[in-house]
């Protein structure tokens, strides 16, 4: 009898266990997320103590405080949902590890940010709405602060959702939806606008056609060539100088804030010598790596790795350089405003303010951001090395482009619109290459790499599903503008009412 005890209550004492167990790993997941929670709301009230600090004796100093928290909430926004583009892609080839991409994307955010990210922001703050027009200096900080809720809720909720929208065209149509509250459409500068929406209808096709020719170009001259690892060792080098070079040039003309600032001839010359130098450095490195790697596109992937990693870092550094003004513009226009009691007064953006927007971002990155890396990385289309720096160093150098331009582009279209970009180029390519075929069937009709398979459900799998992700990630970016607009009218006279 009591042997039959002991045989009915173990059972029980190990599902009993077995729960406890359960209810341990849900208190150390809840815990975990609210520990990113808490790391938020500390961040929030140091950039209200930064702001406050230098805003001593400003007219209005308590709503910069309040201003530069929501700056903060929305720059983490951004980490958490936009930035997830510059390094998705080299996660989903798997040339780095998630916190790899984590560390470098959140350095090189920061650093772009605050070497390059001024005249984006000066465009976000003073090129949307026309300040003078407002009826008071307040009554344009409760613009940019409604701006910034609206931006930060909705950019929040997708986030929420898996929808990687775009931050841009949330901020944006949060200043257009707020200023056109506080003093109607014609304070709103359309033709500034008109040129905003021609560039964020241009840059996902520019995005998406130089990650083609890109790619073009490695398929032609080094994955369909009988010895792929001899033509790498040529061509990689000057993939990577190529990278090196325009980074140089851009930060060489105009693009560290005034610190530096070369002619455009001479940056380009700069370019071309700090191209040419990368070269000479990197040529013996592939080689050394390319040494007893069999002619097969595996070793390819290998010899890419580094170049990606490279990539993803330059379009981090443009990120950053780009994206910061979508948190800190607001911010810089209420600190303008207030400073002087002049609604239309300009200034050199305050170093404190640019560094809340860059940490913001790479906070936001590093506590959130992971979910939606592996949305852009993975299910888009099917990425290797090769296709991954394609859509890096192509994103790159449409983000550095605009922001050259002091235009506020959406990296957000550029990345995803180059990942498009090399998912139909690869289909085109597979059907349409006499290289390719040559190719194969000089291999004895080996299937290559790229061949779509012989069953139907998996050719279907590979393409055709990858569009449905194209027709919900442009639904999110058209509907992402007027919803941030309507939403940041309502909050601006809600405001308004209960403060003037």
């Amino acid at each position: 009898m009591a042997n039959s005890e002991v045989r009915l209550r173990k059972p029980t004492l190990d599902k009993d266990l077995e729960k406890l167990t359960f209810t341990e790993q849900a208190t150390h997941f809840v815990l975990r997320s609210w520990t990113g929670v808490g790391i938020s709301l500390v961040f929030l009230l140091i950039a209200m103590a930064v702001a406050s600090s230098f805003a001593t004796g400003t007219q209005g100093a308590v709503v910069v405080a309040v201003t530069a928290a929501l700056a903060a909430y929305m720059a983490m926004n951004i980490g958490a949902n936009d930035v997830t583009n510059n390094v998705g892609a080299a996660v989903g080839a798997r040339a780095m590890s998630m916190g790899v991409a984590l560390v470098i994307a959140a350095i090189f955010e920061i650093a772009g940010a605050l070497l390059a990210g001024q005249g984006v922001a000066e465009t976000v703050a003073s090129g949307i709405v026309d300040r003078a027009i407002f009826p008071s200096p307040e009554s344009f900080a409760w613009a940019m602060m409604a701006a910034l809720i609206s931006a930060a809720l909705w950019i929040n909720i997708a986030t929420l959702a898996n929808a990687p929208i775009s931050t841009t065209h949330a901020i944006i149509g949060g200043v257009i939806g707020a200023g056109a509250a506080a003093s109607g459409f014609n304070s709103v500068q359309w033709d500034a606008i008109a040129i905003i929406v021609v560039s964020w209808t241009v840059s996902p096709i520019l995005g998406g056609v130089i990650a083609a020719a890109f790619l073009y170009f490695i398929k032609e001259f080094i994955i369909y060539r009988d010895d792929k690892i001899a033509a790498a060792k040529t061509w990689v080098p000057v993939l990577v100088s190529l990278m090196a070079g325009a980074f140089a040039a851009f930060l060489a003309n105009g693009g560290t804030n005034g610190f530096y600032d070369l002619s455009l001839d001479k940056a380009l010359l700069l370019g071309l010598g700090v191209g040419l130098l990368t070269y000479a450095v990197t040529r013996p490195i592939v080689r050394r790596h390319a040494e007893g790697l069999d002619s097969r596109n595996q070793s390819l992937r290998a010899l890419f790795r580094l170049p990606l990693i490279g990539s993803a870092a330059l379009l981090s550094f443009a990120h950053g350089a780009n994206d910061v003004s979508n948190a800190v513009g607001p911010l810089y226009g209420v600190v303008t405003a207030l400073r002087s009691g002049t609604a239309g007064d300009t200034a050199t953006i305050p170093l404190w303010v640019m560094i809340i927007g860059a940490f913001g971002i790479s906070l936001g990155l590093l506590l959130f951001g992971p979910r939606l890396i592996r949305i852009v990385g993975n299910e888009i289309t099917k990425l290797n090395p090769m296709r991954a720096f394609c859509v890096a160093l192509s994103s790159a150098v449409a983000v550095l482009t605009a922001s050259a331009f002091a235009i506020p582009v959406s990296s957000t279209h550029i990345a995803v619109g180059a990942v498009f970009g090399v998912g139909l180029f690869r289909e085109w390519y597979t059907r349409n290459s006499q290289r390719r075929i040559d190719y194969i069937r000089n291999r004895g009709n080996r299937i290559a790499p790229e061949e779509p398979s012989a069953n139907p459900d998996e050719t279907r799998r590979r393409y055709l599903v990858r569009r449905s992700h194209f027709m919900t990630i442009v639904s999110a970016w058209i509907v992402t503008l007027p919803v941030s607009a309507l939403l940041s009218a309502a909050v601006f006279l809600a405001l308004n009412a209960l403060f003037t």
